[in-house]
């Protein structure tokens, strides 16, 4: 089936729900809202938590509309699957082409924050062995298979659970004391009457980056029990967790430490708040759980990113023979996941702004796809267009589509720039892949591998 790799070899449907979501949760990282509260608070004028309300409220537009296609096409393509099988194969090719930004840079970004974090502690310790040893693990869990990941995920996504419910309930513990507001009820971080809508919303783009993970599950498809059932729900449950966690830290942080200009530096506020609530060795407990974050967001992530160009190569719209590969003892896509931590050791030369502008740009690119893929594939292909169907496959993924695509033209002018930069290599390399568009691109159902076939094959 899959040349080059063994008879049989596939990839393994095995992952249960819970399984999929601790994936999720672990690749968005609940509290990556830590890394950037300071900056959020002060963009939004201590309004974040209405902030990550509207933000919350995309993202599950979104998220639906990742369901509504993982029902029509459960493959590990993704965005890239989905774009491609409800517009059009070119189109689809440039946004598996934009997702490479978001899922190849995440892994890049946790192993710059991991030997930011670790070298700051240890100084001795030179950076690029940090940054070697942070690649080679997450390289080794993800080449012994989706299971093992997972289960790995599992485990550091439990510290991270356990240090946001202890800051919630330090923080309760600190207002019950008199500290800041002295009070748990308070409508100030929802609503302020000097504060512009417009810089609120200019807030909402980089909450988005916190949120990453709920689509990165859909390239788990073909690993998944009945895909789906499971992977919509999945995306739901995990969207909304994390939107719980995000505004109910926000809330209470924004209670408990209420002087936001007293910040020393924005970037490391959260430090200051831990301090405060908690004292030195609650700062040294969540430095310890950022690391471990780190890694289950880089397992998961890179584990996404060697799917998507796995199935971008299984099509042949990458070369085959690397690309499509996966190792018939582990039926992983070995090379994929060497390439991704190449790109992983960028972290030794590359710095924090200009990955987030690549992640931010492809991420949000992606999104808006999905959304006005959703319409392309029941509405107007599918002509569903009762009273109901109206609702369900026009409007709500035209409002998440609207918001995405507003969010994404409000991006920075660093993100613009180099985003739109990869997006003119991408459409190059296409013009030259389909001889200046006189013929189409290899389609999945042509080559021969129907990936209806093979993710039932492996999941019953």
């Amino acid at each position: 089936m899959n040349g080059g790799q063994g008879k049989g070899t596939s990839l393994q449907g095995s992952l249960s729900l819970g399984q999929v979501i601790f994936f999720g949760l672990a690749f968005l990282a609940p509290i990556s809202i830590f890394s950037i509260y300071g900056v959020a608070i002060q963009s939004s004028k201590g309004m974040i938590a209405t902030a990550y309300v509207i933000a919350s409220v995309v993202m599950l537009f979104t998220a639906y509309s990742y369901g509504m296609l993982v029902k029509a096409f459960p493959t590990a393509g993704a965005a890239y699957s989905f774009a491609q099988k409800s517009i059009h194969s070119n189109v689809g090719f440039i946004v598996g082409w934009t997702i490479i930004l978001d899922y190849m840079f995440c892994p890049l970004i946790s192993a710059l924050f991991f030997g930011i974090f670790i070298t700051s502690y240890f100084p001795a310790i030179p950076f690029y062995v940090v940054i070697i040893f942070f690649v080679t693990v997450i390289t080794v869990v993800n080449v012994l298979g989706i299971k093992i990941a997972a289960n790995f995920n599992a485990l550091l996504l439990t510290l991270q659970i356990i240090f946001c419910i202890s800051f919630i309930a330090l923080s309760v513990k600190g207002l019950l004391d008199g500290k800041g507001m002295g009070t748990l009820v308070s409508t100030i971080p929802f609503f302020d009457p000097n504060v512009k809508m417009a810089s609120l919303l200019s807030i909402v783009p980089l909450l988005s980056f916190t949120y990453l993970g709920f689509d990165a599950v859909t390239t788990l498809a073909e690993e998944t029990k009945n895909p789906r059932k499971t992977l919509p729900k999945a995306m739901f449950l995990i969207t909304l967790i994390a939107s719980l966690l995000f505004i109910a830290i926000s809330y209470f942080a924004q209670l408990v430490y209420t002087d936001i200009d007293s910040f020393i530096d924005p970037e490391s506020a959260s430090m200051q708040i831990f301090a405060y609530i908690g004292g030195n060795i609650f700062v040294s407990i969540f430095v310890a759980i950022w690391a471990t974050a780190g890694l289950a967001s880089a397992v998961a992530s890179s584990s996404s990113a060697a799917r998507v160009l796995y199935v971008m190569g299984r099509e042949h719209v990458l070369p085959y023979k690397f690309f499509g590969y996966l190792s018939p003892k582990y039926h992983t896509p070995v090379f994929n996941l060497l390439l991704v931590a190449v790109v992983a050791m960028g972290a030794l030369v590359l710095d924090v702004l200009t990955v987030t502008s690549f992640i931010n740009f492809g991420a949000l690119f992606a999104f808006t796809m999905v959304n006005l893929s959703v319409i392309s594939h029941y509405f107007i292909k599918q002509k569903k267009r009762s009273g109901k169907d109206i609702i369900l496959y026009l409007i709500l993924p035209l409002i998440g589509a609207f918001f995405t695509g507003l969010f994404l033209i409000k991006l920075d002018f660093h993100s613009l720039l180099l985003g739109g930069l990869w997006l003119a290599c991408g459409l190059i390399y296409l013009i030259f892949l389909t001889k200046r568009f006189r013929q189409p691109l290899p389609d999945f159902s042509d080559s021969g591998k129907d990936s209806g076939q093979e993710w039932q094959a492996t999941s019953e």
